[in-house]
């Protein structure tokens, strides 16, 4: 997972910050990630407080949090599939009534295809 935001913040904590997270789901979107990510901040001496869950992590967490955190982690990995796969059957749907047109296309296409002078009239 890249996000330069999130780059940012990794590089700009220091030992005895505290980062506040809304939730779990918006640090990380897999487990995996969000493990690792819990595991380089605390390895920096920082705190990460998930407000939702009320969990807090410091680098020196007793087992129960850990498998705390794996659990929570992967109900909310596991969330995130069924909203995307229930956005996706939604949308298969709304295509087959023909009611779904999606994002269109952008100015760039539609410049390209002027330009080409295939450009629907």
């Amino acid at each position: 997972m890249t996000a330069p935001e999130l780059d940012e913040l990794i590089a700009f904590v220091r030992e005895g910050d505290t980062v506040f997270v809304h939730s779990m789901d918006r640090l990380a979107h897999n487990l995996d990630d969000l493990r690792r990510l819990v595991r380089v901040l605390t390895g920096k001496g920082v705190r990460v407080e998930f407000v939702k869950e009320s969990l807090t992590f410091t680098g020196e967490d007793s087992p129960m949090a850990t498998l705390l955190l794996s659990v929570m982690g992967a109900f909310a990995e596991f969330e995130r599939s069924l909203i995307l796969e229930r956005q996706r059957e939604g949308i298969a749907a709304a295509k087959a009534q023909g009611v779904y047109t999606g994002l269109g296309i952008n100015r760039d296409t539609v410049y390209s295809y002027l330009r080409a002078g295939t450009a629907a009239e």
